[in-house]
């Protein structure tokens, strides 16, 4: 039987190209196979293996799928690994969650295919925050446990590789732009959805999965209950998922279509529910920056949209179960002193400064312990001066160089808006890390992109 190009184009359902989709769906759906018939264990080694394996194609074959797959690793990875874990018993760590910094990781071809060709140009940052890294890895091979500085190292340098990935790859920044808007407008509706539910139910796995995070001492994602919990989706933690939100409401502000509403009114819902104060003080910074950083004609499009979502999402937030948790959460931004969080934060942030300013080699990658309340410190702490000159030096360079960037395109305004939002909560954490890095390191790198896409197309034309 013959087929024509419209009748494939009709089964295809728009997913293009089939061959990308065929990988993905089929790895979904032996995902969601195994977790459906319980036998989800198998998964602690397939689900990495097959997502890298995944991965690794899209790269070769469909980069800009590869972009779009490796946001959803990082999205979704710790929502499998808790589903795993509840049918199957508690594991930390868990080998789950390294299937989003193995698919990240393949950049590392990307990597060494080009930094030299490109470290003495606008390239240079990422080499610099690479080399920073690289050091603390020679220096945790030295003083620490080999297992625990290359976790460390994936943690640190798979954001850079990916930053890096979307820079080089300048030439295909409108396909890439394209893909990161409509990831992050479904990533937005998706986990923004199952957030207001988990808030609202708390699911069971959910709840076995914060037990367990008690049981090690860790108490600040809330209780394990429907309306206790601090809302982190479908990620590892509230704060995490945040900022992912952070940048998709951010993004959905010039994103196109009716469907942005929607994912608007369960985005800031869920955004609100996860009593994050750091990734508010970066939205409120981002929106200013936004704003202010487009044409004045854009401005007007953007404050009307701005207008609309907030009488769209404004009665939900004023409605309870919700109004309780998310006002008496704002009514600490005015009452910090007695803010017990707050104080014990700028207590430890005191003890360890001295101690970190005195770093000069520093401990390595791994040696800093568990996250810190500021990447100043854990910077110090495991790349000590020298590595962190490094790393700091590309980060700031990045950063000025996004202020450069052209403001005529509207996803470039919001990508910079963005990368500042995440960069201003590097005071209260370690963001620069797992899926809050990617969001950073990955707009600046976008970012960057687009202003060497523009650079070569005025010159072409001139």
């Amino acid at each position: 039987m013959h087929f024509s190009n419209s009748s494939m184009k009709s089964f295809n359902l728009g997913l293009q190209p089939p061959q990308a989709w065929i990988a993905i769906l089929g790895f979904v759906l032996f995902t969601a196979l195994c977790i459906v018939v319980h036998t989800s264990n198998i998964l602690r080694l397939l689900f990495p293996a097959g997502s890298f394996a995944v991965g690794f194609f899209l790269y070769l074959r469909h980069p800009e799928i590869y972009i779009g797959f490796t946001f959803w690793m990082w999205f979704l990875t710790p929502w499998v690994r808790r589903l795993v874990d509840y049918q199957n018993g508690w594991q930390d760590p868990s080998v789950v969650l390294l299937a989003p910094y193995l698919v990240t990781f393949i950049t590392i071809i990307t990597f060494l295919r080009y930094f030299p060709l490109v470290y003495r140009q606008t390239g240079l940052p990422f080499v610099l925050a690479v080399t920073g890294i690289f050091y603390g890895f020679l220096v945790g091979l030295i003083n620490l446990p080999p297992a625990s500085v290359i976790v460390s190292l994936l943690n640190w340098l798979t954001p850079v590789l990916f930053g890096f990935h979307l820079f080089v790859n300048w030439p295909d920044y409108p396909s890439y732009r394209q893909i990161i808007e409509r990831t992050f407008l479904w990533g937005a509706l998706v986990t923004g959805a199952y957030g207001v539910w988990q808030y609202l139910v708390a699911p069971e796995w959910d709840r076995f999965w914060l037990v367990n995070m008690a049981n090690q001492g860790l108490i600040t994602f809330g209780q394990p209950e429907p309306l206790a919990i601090r809302v982190f989706s479908t990620m590892n933690a509230n704060g995490p998922f945040a900022i992912v939100m952070m940048a998709a409401l951010l993004l959905l502000f010039n994103t196109p279509g009716i469907l942005r509403f929607p994912a608007s009114a369960v985005g800031y819902l869920s955004f609100l529910l996860s009593l994050t104060r750091a990734a508010w003080l970066g939205w409120f910074a981002g929106v200013l920056i936004f704003v202010t950083s487009v044409k004045p004609r854009i401005q007007i499009r953007l404050i009307m949209t701005i207008l609309i979502m907030v009488l769209c999402v404004l009665p939900l937030t004023t409605m309870e179960p919700f109004h309780q948790a998310i006002n008496s959460r704002f009514q600490t931004f005015s009452s910090a002193g007695n803010d017990i969080s707050y104080n014990e934060r700028s207590e430890r942030y005191e003890q360890s400064m001295n101690s970190a300013l005195s770093e000069v080699v520093g401990k390595g990658l791994g040696g800093a312990g568990s996250h810190l309340d500021s990447a100043i410190l854990d910077t110090l702490f495991s790349l000590g001066w020298i590595g962190t000159s490094l790393y700091w030096g590309g980060l700031l360079l990045l950063m000025l160089g996004t202020l450069h960037a052209v403001s005529f395109d509207p996803f470039v305004s919001a990508a910079r808006a963005i990368s500042i939002g995440v960069f201003i909560q590097l005071v209260f954490g370690s963001v620069m890390l797992e899926v809050s890095g990617v969001i950073l390191w990955g707009f600046l790198g976008i970012a960057m992109a687009a202003r060497q896409y523009y650079q070569h197309r005025a010159k072409f034309y001139l």
